[in-house]
């Protein structure tokens, strides 16, 4: 869908690397460009590494991409950079405030002199602020930590760095916006994400419950403060979860386990009254569910029509999908794997010498 869109990449770490990569995934063609002393910081995230030393980190947000290596202080790369952007419809990056002004690359002036041209710049938390956002950071601060973990635990970090995917995620949501408009109006522009923007609009409902009710969140493990059954539970094998979301799934999964006298019990008809009763309605849940695989149970309740899962591994998972050791998890959007993760430099003789025609290869 993006065939033809050309996209310059100074982006690194994650935040950046997956929007460029999906919009690589998505057709785009996609410059990576990397500093002279390492390149992408994650290529040294590891171990994990892969028989050719890329850190597996790095492989995961940066399949559809060549990639050059410029030097911001030669003037005859940054030539080399005047020269993609200008024939680009988008530049990503994520540099600290002033990084690329200083070296006579200003976004500002660069999307005034190329009116097209979308630019996205991702920070940590807004342009105003020259902090370093790392996705660990900004969970800390974002309110995430505070409601992740069990109630009488740590707070607790999410086990995915959540707060740069959906950045990522937001961003190219955000250039393919600007694009559209651009279609339009012939215009480009500025575009700003952040990633605490991000995690805080992610905060939804939780968010949404401290506005109306002006009590502070909580920490609730793998329960859920509005909802009853909404958590976990232990099979007599493993865990599962379940998931219910309405009064009729309610009646459908007390059946489903043989709990008649609840599902018939006015007090619990209504999700209040199951919050009123969450300690009653969890531990016969909780009793039931001990007595048989977790298997049998979450084939009643999908036949019943009620939401629930096995907790699976990583490597359940995988054996499932389609995902490779070098490109990594197949495109969640509708596009394709044309080519690996670049080596550092693996292109800049080609791209110096070609420019963008360096795709018609």
């Amino acid at each position: 869908m993006l065939t033809g869109i050309r996209v310059v990449d100074f982006t690194r770490v994650l935040a950046g690397p997956l929007c460029t990569m999906l919009l690589g995934d998505l057709g785009a063609l996609v410059i990576k460009v990397e500093r002279p002393d390492g390149g992408d910081e994650t290529r040294g995230w590891g171990p994990p590494f892969d028989s050719r030393g890329e850190s597996a980190y790095y492989l995961s947000v940066n399949r559809n991409k060549l990639g050059i290596v410029a030097d911001l202080d030669s003037e005859g790369d940054r030539g080399l950079l005047r020269e993609l952007i200008s024939g680009a419809d988008v530049v990503v990056d994520n540099f600290r405030a002033g990084t690329l002004e200083r070296r006579g690359l200003d976004p500002a002036e660069l999307v005034s002199a190329h009116p097209g041209l979308v630019w996205c710049t991702i920070t940590g938390f807004g342009p105003e602020l020259d902090r370093p956002g790392y996705d660990f950071v900004v969970q800390a601060e974002s309110g995430w930590m505070a409601i992740t973990g069990e109630p009488d635990g740590e707070p607790m970090k999410v086990g995915v760095a959540l707060a740069d995917v959906l950045c990522g995620k937001d961003a190219t949501v955000a250039i393919l916006a600007a694009l559209v408009a651009r279609g339009r109006t012939g215009s480009g522009r500025r575009i700003h994400v952040s990633l605490a923007a991000s995690a805080t609009a992610a905060l939804v409902n939780v968010a949404q419950n401290v506005l109306v009710s002006g009590r502070e969140a909580g920490r609730w493990g793998n329960a859920h403060p509005n909802l009853v059954p909404y958590q976990l539970f232990h099979a007599a094998d493993r865990p599962l979860v379940i998931a219910v979301g309405s009064d009729g799934q309610w009646r459908s999964c007390a059946r489903a386990l043989g709990l008649d006298g609840l599902a018939d019990d006015p007090a619990l008809a209504t999700n209040a009254g199951r919050l009123a009763a969450r300690e009653r309605v969890v531990d016969a849940i909780a009793a039931r569910l001990r007595e048989g695989p977790a298997s049998a149970w979450r084939a009643r309740l999908e036949e019943a029509g009620v939401p629930t899962g096995v907790v699976r591994s990583v490597s359940e998972v995988l054996r499932e999908v389609d995902a490779s050791s070098l490109t990594g998890v197949a495109p969640s959007v509708p596009g394709a794997v044309r080519r690996p993760p670049p080596r550092l430099g693996e292109h800049g003789e080609l791209v110096r010498r070609r420019g963008w025609q360096a795709f018609e290869r």
